[in-house]
């Protein structure tokens, strides 16, 4: 049998061995034993042969007394050792011996603290008493018996501990006969000694379980001595299994704390304060796991694992977050639980909930995080997923609500597989977010959407309308406004259709529907009232246009070239009455299709009493245009007041004028121009004047030849220059005109007389003929003494007549 090595547990003077303890408990690896472990002490007199004892029975190699140097102390303190050879581990401690002298009157303290200590520490009790003092009344163990109840009234909740009385050098007489005088001066102390009044009738046996042997002498019977010892040993063997010699297990403490129990156990005796059991299981549990949570708590810091996945869920989901950390967490947890296992429940399921807490809130910022990259990437995929839907054409109503329902189930997926099984979190939250960003999405692309719908009628109805309303108001006349009406109604019932069909797909109230119609209705009528705002803003320059063409063009829309038949003043009226007709189209809206007088007033007022030189009648239609709203019209429906017509009238008159007074000077520069002949008076005096001179004429033929050339040429000159088209502008513009373009003319008229005499003479006679011509010319051109002018009038004769 290897003995075991010991360890001072507490010095001689009551200072516990820290080091040394963690050292034996790793030693001999007692935190692995968990509770299967027991725990037995050994007090007695000093020199009694307790260290002996433990030696021979358990295999330990405590220090014993040299006989041959005397009796003396030789166990200092407490020590303690692990039995060898012994399942479940059981650890002995060696006290001191009580009775030493070399303590003297500090005896007493230190033995009551090493007999509590043993008590509140050991699950058996070996009493080491010598056979003579039984039944002695002053006898060595009686003291020590005394001290062990004592301290016992010191523990509020003692467990049951074995008391087993080693009776030691037995003599002759028997074991039966000794024990029950044993029994008795044990029961005789238990009764004298003081207990509190809880306990006044409690018996003994309801604190000790008390065993008797006996062993003869070591030195004298040394064989059978160890013969005893060994068939005692077999005793402790499982001496913590139910029935075991250790008895009551409540009190014990798992391997792991059995230092720091001891330690602090040792502390309370030593300041002298009583020793509460239960509380300081409580204590040794409450400090020892969590230092063991602790510990766990800052190896799943940092485990490799969690790392990696906290790394994970930091760039976006991760697949199986759940699983993996409930994993990790469970690994921790069960570890605590395996370290934790013996010690008392309340305080280890206590710190298990406050250890698994602490992960819990460890971990939820992460999963927290996780839950985040869940909402943003199912938004996403809801974004993407609704965009594609409405591309395809499907209705918004339906691609929102199987789009939405897709999104949030497949975030439910994530959230499952994103739970722990150690945490009852709620992801309600987050989905409840989800779902007001996807509606709040859903909200806006619908705005987007129906303001393009909106966007898009609009658009059609300004092309549909600006023009085609510009170009009636610019013809105005009395089918203009029923024209635009019935255009209006066309075209806002195709828009309204359109858009109706198109909000079909859109899953909204009839009232908003109805609104939506209603304000296109609206907007398509607001297209004609603001065109024909801005045509009523060109009204002035509109009436011009319309007289200057009428006034300028005739039925066929020809220019008028003003002959001097043509009745201007009648011209003149009815280009005015289209210009005032224009005006009263465009005077007011006429949307509704109501009657009004407008023309018929402004016909009153501004034209008739042109005609009608200030008589009363014209006076008061004067005066009715002086207001700024028309009769049976509403003020909103005016575009241009009664006041501000006339005032369009007066201006349009004044720049109109000059137009007229224009065709009448045209008129008048006509009759002019096509007016040759003389008065009769001067056709009477150039008669009585030239009668001689025609009488010459007649007298010499060849003047009348000359004269005839002369006329040719003029004429030709005349047809040529364009003279009375030149001088139509005006004297001064025609004669610069003519001196400019005189010269060029002549030369031209030469060069075709040139190119004409060279011409081959295709006939006999027409050669002589011209040839006699050409010698007439000749003669007359050298008669006279002009350059050019002479000759040209021989030659321009055959250039008129083709002409």
């Amino acid at each position: 049998m290897d003995a075991a090595c010991s360890t001072q547990l507490i010095d001689g003077d009551g200072t516990f061995n820290v080091s040394g303890v963690d050292n034996f408990i790793k030693e001999v690896k007692l935190e692995e034993c968990g509770l299967s472990y027991a725990v037995v002490s050994i007090m007695g007199p000093q020199s009694s042969g307790k260290s002996t004892l433990l030696n021979h029975l358990f295999g330990t190699n405590f220090r014993e007394m040299d006989a041959f140097r005397g009796r003396s102390q030789t166990t200092k303190g407490i020590w303690i050792a692990r039995c060898a050879g012994i399942e479940p581990c059981t650890v002995v401690m060696d006290l001191e011996g009580t009775d030493g002298r070399e303590r003297g009157e500090d005896d007493t303290a230190f033995e009551k603290q090493s007999a509590l200590f043993a008590l509140a520490v050991s699950d058996i009790v070996l009493i080491n008493m010598w056979c003579h003092d039984i039944g002695r009344e002053q006898a060595a163990n009686k003291p020590l018996l005394k001290t062990v109840f004592q301290v016992m009234m010191r523990l509020f909740s003692p467990r049951k501990t074995t008391l087993m009385f080693v009776i030691r050098d037995k003599t002759r007489t028997p074991l039966e006969n000794l024990e029950p005088v044993l029994r008795e001066d044990i029961q005789k102390i238990w009764d004298a000694v003081p207990k509190p009044q809880a306990h006044k009738e409690t018996p003994l046996s309801d604190f000790f379980n008390v065993e008797v042997i006996a062993l003869n002498s070591y030195e004298e019977k040394e064989e059978l001595f160890l013969e005893q010892v060994a068939s005692l040993r077999q005793r402790f063997f499982h001496s913590v299994a139910p029935g075991g010699l250790a008895g009551d297990r409540r009190g014990v403490v798992p391997a792991n704390a059995f230092a720091f129990s001891a330690k602090q156990m040792w502390q309370v005796i030593k300041d002298n304060k009583d020793l509460d059991l239960p509380a300081h299981k409580v204590m040794v549990a409450t400090v020892r796991c969590e230092e063991i949570a602790n510990e766990k708590f800052a190896s799943f810091i940092a485990n490799e694992n969690w790392r990696e996945l906290e790394e994970a869920v930091q760039s976006g989901p991760v697949s199986g977050f759940g699983k993996k950390l409930s994993s990790i967490l469970q690994s921790c947890l069960s570890e605590y639980d395996t370290e934790a296992t013996y010690f008392e429940e309340g305080v280890r399921s206590s710190k298990r909930q406050q250890l698994q807490e602490k992960l819990l809130q460890f971990v939820q910022p992460t999963f927290h995080d996780l839950l985040g990259h869940l909402r943003s990437g199912a938004l996403e995929n809801f974004k993407d997923a609704f965009e594609k839907a409405l591309n395809a054409g499907e209705g918004f109503s339906s691609s929102a609500d199987v789009c939405a329902q897709s999104c949030v189930s497949n975030f439910d997926k994530g959230c499952e597989e994103a739970v722990i099984e150690q945490a009852e979190w709620d992801t309600s939250k987050t989905r409840e977010k989800l779902q007001r960003d996807i509606e709040a999405h859903i909200s806006s692309v619908r705005t987007a959407k129906l303001s393009e719908l909106t966007t898009l009628y609009e658009s059609k109805l300004n092309v549909a309308l600006s023009g085609p309303v510009e170009a009636l108001l610019d013809g105005a006349n009395d089918e203009t406004w029923p024209a635009i009406r019935k255009l209006l109604k066309r075209e806002g019932e195709l828009a309204v259709y359109g858009l109706s069909d198109a909000l079909s797909g859109f899953d909204m109230d009839e009232e908003t529907r109805n609104k939506m119609l209603t304000d296109l209705e609206n907007y398509a009528r607001g297209i004609v009232e603001t065109k024909a705002k801005e045509e009523a803003g060109r009204a002035l320059m509109r009436m011009k246009d319309r007289f200057t063409t009428i006034f300028s063009h005739d039925s066929d829309s020809m220019p008028r070239i003003w002959t001097g038949k043509e009745d201007i003043r009648a011209i003149t009226k009815m280009a005015r009455s289209a210009s005032l007709k224009l005006l009263s189209v465009m005077a007011v809206i006429r949307l509704d299709d109501e009657l009004d007088n407008i023309e018929k007033t402004l016909t009153l007022a501004l034209v008739n009493s042109t005609n009608n030189n200030a008589t009363s009648k014209s006076i008061s239609t004067i005066d009715s245009l002086a207001s700024s709203t028309w009769e049976q019209v509403a003020l909103e429906k005016t575009l241009i007041t009664p006041v501000q017509c006339k005032s369009l009238w007066r201006q349009f008159k004044n720049e109109t004028e000059y137009t007229v007074t224009q065709a009448i000077s045209a008129q008048e520069a006509n009759r002019r121009n096509n007016n040759w002949l003389p008065p009769p008076w001067a056709i009477l005096a150039l008669v009585v004047l030239g009668f001689n001179e025609f009488m010459t004429l007649l007298r010499n033929p060849l003047w009348l030849g000359v004269l005839f050339v002369g006329y040719l040429v003029s004429k030709a000159l005349w047809v040529q220059l364009n003279i009375s088209g030149e001088f139509s502008n005006g004297a001064l513009p025609g004669l610069l005109s003519l001196s400019t373009k005189f010269l060029p003319t002549v030369m031209n008229l030469l060069k075709k007389l040139a190119e004409e005499g060279q011409a081959p003479s295709t006939n006999t006679n027409q050669s002589s003929m011209n040839s006699s011509a050409q010698s007439e010319v000749t003669t007359n051109g050298e008669s006279s003494s002009s350059s050019s002018s002479g000759s040209s009038p021989a030659k321009r004769v055959p250039i008129d007549t083709s002409s």
